[in-house]
């Protein structure tokens, strides 16, 4: 594993700034806000996950390791990713937005939620992050 230094800091600062950009862009190039949400589901994503992964371990009435709430986690997790790829196609599908907002906000998403990822698994000091 590579030491993380401040050129993959300020390369991630890009990607999540790119990815916003596309977000914001499919929304205000076409005057319709509803792909901002995408943005929202993705950065809460991870929450579930980190939240979840505190509570795993050995607890006072089992001394074994809880996989439970990591399980859950990763579930919501997974949801959460799913839902911000759905959003975009509902909307398209529905025709609240136009496909080329739908696929530049999806791409946006991806872009955020990658760097959202990333940054954690490379700046994790406790255990190791599951990719």
């Amino acid at each position: 594993m590579f030491s993380a230094g401040l050129k993959t800091v300020v390369g991630l600062a890009f990607v999540l700034a790119m990815g916003f950009l596309l977000v914001i862009l499919s929304c205000a190039l076409w005057a319709n806000w509803l792909p901002l949400l995408v943005a929202a589901t993705f950065v809460i994503a991870p929450i579930p996950n980190s939240l979840c992964s505190r509570f795993a371990g050995a607890d006072d009435i089992s001394p074994e390791y809880n996989s439970s709430y990591t399980d859950f986690g990763h579930f919501l997790t997974g949801m959460l990713v799913v839902a911000g790829f759905a959003e975009p196609l509902l909307f398209s599908h529905a025709n609240l937005v136009e496909p080329a907002a739908c696929w530049m906000s999806m791409i946006g998403g991806g872009l955020i939620y990658g760097t959202i990822l990333t940054y954690s698994g490379l700046f994790d000091e406790g255990k190791g992050y599951d990719f």
